[in-house]
C-alpha cells in the first residue's frame, strides 16, 4: 500500500511517498518540517561564555556555469532553479547520454524531482562540491506519521543516522536501500554521498531511466516518475515544474 503524500503548509517542501518496485524500496519522503535543524545554543547574557574567534577558511566557490554550458536557461538566470542545483542536474543529464543515450532523460525532469522533493536543497543551500550545508532527512518511518508505513533500519543507521528505522536522505529524498541499490559519483571524489548535489542527481537520473525507459515520450516520463512516488499529483507537480525550467 502506497502511504499518502502529505500537502506543506507553510513552507516549499514537498512531501513524496515511498513505493516498492522489484524488490526495491524507491521514492522518497520529503524531510520532516516538524523537526527543525536545532541552531547552536544561545548563551544566557548574565552568563556569557565567550569563545575564541577563529579564523574562518574562505567559502568555497561555485564553479562558473556560464563558460560550462554555453545556454544558462532563464530559469537559472532568474533562480528559480539555482546555479549549483542547475549544474549537478545538467551533468547527470551529460553523464546519462553517454552512459545510456536510449533513455534521454534531461535536466529539466531531474530538476522536478528536485524541486518538488527538496525545493532544490533548500535553495541551493551547498558548497562548491555540492556537499549540502545541511543534510536533509525525512521523517522516521515508523508508524507514527499519518500516511507512511514502518520501514524498519535497513543500513544499520549509515545514512540516515537510524539504526532502528529507514528515513530518507537528501535532496533527491532516497531511501537507504535504494540509494545502495542506484548510488552513484556525480563529481568524480570517488564517493557516493546522498547529501551531495551532484550524487543525488545522477542517482536520480539512472532510477528514472532504469527499465529501458525512452524519457523524451511523456508516456515514459510518467511511468518513471510514478515508480519515483506513485501518485498522479505527485507526477502532475513534477513535470508541470520541470515544463517550466
Amino acid at each position: 500500500m502506497h502511504p499518502r503524500r502529505l500537502r506543506p503548509t507553510s513552507v516549499a517542501l514537498v512531501v513524496a511517498g515511498l513505493i516498492p518496485a522489484a524488490g526495491v524500496l524507491v521514492g522518497a519522503s520529503a524531510p520532516d518540517l516538524s523537526q527543525p535543524v536545532a541552531a547552536p545554543p544561545v548563551a544566557n547574557a548574565a552568563h556569557e561564555v565567550k569563545q575564541p574567534v577563529l579564523a574562518q577558511k574562505p567559502e568555497e566557490k561555485v564553479k562558473p556555469i556560464v563558460a560550462k554550458f554555453r545556454m544558462v536557461p532563464a530559469s537559472v538566470k532568474s533562480g528559480a532553479v539555482p546555479k549549483i542545483n542547475f549544474q549537478a542536474y545538467r551533468e547527470a543529464e551529460a553523464s546519462m547520454a553517454k552512459s545510456a543515450p536510449r533513455c534521454g532523460i534531461d535536466w529539466q525532469l531531474i530538476a522536478g524531482i528536485g524541486r518538488v522533493e527538496s525545493h532544490h536543497a533548500n535553495s541551493g543551500d551547498a558548497d562548491g562540491s555540492g556537499k549540502l550545508r545541511t543534510p536533509i532527512y525525512g521523517p522516521t518511518l515508523d508508524g507514527t506519521l499519518a500516511g507512511n508505513r514502518v520501514v524498519t533500519d535497513t543500513d544499520g543507521g549509515a545514512l540516515d543516522d537510524d539504526a532502528a528505522h529507514d528515513r530518507a536522505v537528501g535532496p533527491m529524498q532516497f531511501l537507504p536501500e535504494t540509494w545502495e541499490h542506484y548510488a552513484a559519483d556525480g563529481n568524480d571524489d570517488g564517493k557516493s554521498d546522498p547529501q551531495n548535489l551532484f550524487d543525488a542527481a545522477l542517482t536520480t537520473a539512472k532510477y528514472l531511466c532504469d527499465g529501458d525507459l525512452d524519457l523524451r515520450k511523456e508516456a515514459d516520463q510518467h511511468t518513471a516518475v510514478l515508480r519515483y512516488n506513485n501518485s498522479a499529483e505527485y507526477v502532475a507537480d513534477v513535470l508541470g515544474f520541470a515544463r517550466t525550467y
